[in-house]
């Protein structure tokens, strides 16, 4: 599933960028590098003085293709929310426990996890960062 969603996210951004680049007068796009360390410390710092106890930014937005870290401090939760059409998580730091529908998944630091397709909540075990990759719909933007 995971090769799947790869290729998905790879050839659904090539296709979005050829008919983007139609349909621009400059096709020079100005692309900024992010420092993943350095945002981890970022919003883990933030988490700890938010009530919330937890941070969030959107590192990329395209047509296709959203990818967000969120910082979450030991205990923290995401409550139950819908599952997106494709994504998955990336833990950068920590570890976390995704509830599914009576079943969950414990992923660490290093480890990749496809969200599951049914409602779920995500909870930190330790202070921990993880990126959410989601597969936005994208058959608005196919000709």
């Amino acid at each position: 599933m995971l090769q799947r969603l790869l290729q998905i996210l790879i050839d659904e951004t090539r296709n979005c960028q050829k008919e983007n680049a139609k349909d621009m007068p400059n096709n020079n796009i100005d692309l900024t590098s992010i420092n993943i360390p350095d945002e981890q410390q970022r919003l883990m710092t933030t988490a700890r003085t938010a009530h919330a106890r937890r941070a969030g930014r959107t590192l990329y937005h395209g047509d296709g293709l959203r990818q967000t870290m969120v910082a979450l401090l030991n205990g923290t939760e995401l409550a139950e929310h819908e599952s997106p059409l494709e994504a998955f998580f990336h833990v950068l730091q920590g570890e976390v426990v995704i509830h599914g529908d009576n079943r969950q998944w414990q992923i660490a630091a290093g480890q990749l996890l496809p969200v599951p397709p049914e409602r779920h909540s995500v909870t930190a075990l330790k202070d921990s960062v993880i990126t959410l990759t989601v597969l936005r719909d994208v058959t608005v933007y196919r000709s």
